[in-house]
């Protein structure tokens, strides 16, 4: 068992797990949460407890939020706010094909009207955004810096909900994208339908990888459809297949009666048995 909490960095946004380490912070507390960029105030939504998940590799809380760290924190959202208007007036008056998909803002020092300010977009296609980056710089005062994103960045980015019901594995526990085809989807016995086997992002669903494997074993070991078994209840056919259940749907010789039986428990033919012996 491990302890854990939840936290997030703005009203009803994506929650970020953490180890709370020696802390025991209550449920609306501001925390210091380590990051890339260094520690950032945020509030917990989960108070610290105990779970029975093994789960290693969780970021430990640095300690609790002072007062100047929140009202650093809520000048810098302040400030992200004032530069996302801003972005968006300027795309306009540019007539670019883009749209502001995230906000990052690292503070000079106490001032968070300075620093450097990174804008994430998004866009049908590669923009010349030169000129949009030097008015941008000369109305914010500061560094400005300006980043495509795909469209699997911005799904990660923004979060979400897929058509499992759960949260967006990209927005949670997904690294790296790995290619994705519609062989997988065939292999799974999914229909190539776009609507269906799409995520938030428009490209084919992630999982569609990582689950693949399981399907290739599956079907390594298990008696193809229409072909005949023996099992507990009797001779059948297969007329179907449980993968996540590593199941086989079994139609009796005897009574035509469907019945669901273990992998394990179901064994092919003598005939074929023999026939891949040879």
């Amino acid at each position: 068992m491990v302890m854990m909490c939840a936290v997030t960095f703005q009203p009803q946004g994506r929650l970020y797990y953490a180890d709370p380490g020696e802390l025991r912070p209550a449920v609306g507390e501001h925390v210091l949460y380590p990051t890339a960029d260094g520690d950032e105030v945020a509030q917990v939504t989960w108070a610290p407890e105990w779970v029975d998940d093994d789960i290693g590799g969780l970021p430990v809380l640095s300690g609790m939020a002072a007062d100047d760290d929140i009202a650093a924190a809520t000048a810098s959202r302040k400030h992200r706010a004032a530069v996302r208007v801003a972005a968006r007036t300027l795309i306009r008056e540019h007539d670019l094909p883009m749209k502001i998909a995230g906000i990052d803002h690292v503070p000079a020092g106490h001032d968070a009207s300075s620093g450097h300010t990174t804008l994430y977009f998004t866009a049908p296609q590669r923009v010349d955004f030169r000129g949009l980056v030097r008015d941008l710089a000369a109305t914010l005062k500061g560094r400005i810096e300006l980043r495509q994103l795909s469209a699997r960045d911005e799904a990660r980015l923004t979060g979400g909900l897929g058509s499992c019901g759960r949260e967006l594995c990209c927005a949670t526990f997904l690294n790296d994208f790995e290619p994705v085809s519609v062989r997988m989807a065939r292999d799974q016995d999914l229909p190539v339908n776009p609507l269906r086997i799409s995520g938030a992002c428009g490209k084919l669903m992630c999982c569609l990888k990582y689950e693949h494997p399981l399907y290739q074993d599956f079907a390594e070991q298990a008696p193809a459809l229409g072909s005949e078994v023996d099992t507990d209840d009797g001779r059948g056919t297969v007329v179907g297949h449980n993968v996540p259940g590593e199941q086989v749907v079994v139609r009796m010789s005897d009574t035509g009666r469907r019945t669901t039986c273990a992998l394990a428990s179901v064994c092919g033919s003598r005939k074929a048995y023999e026939s891949r012996e040879t």
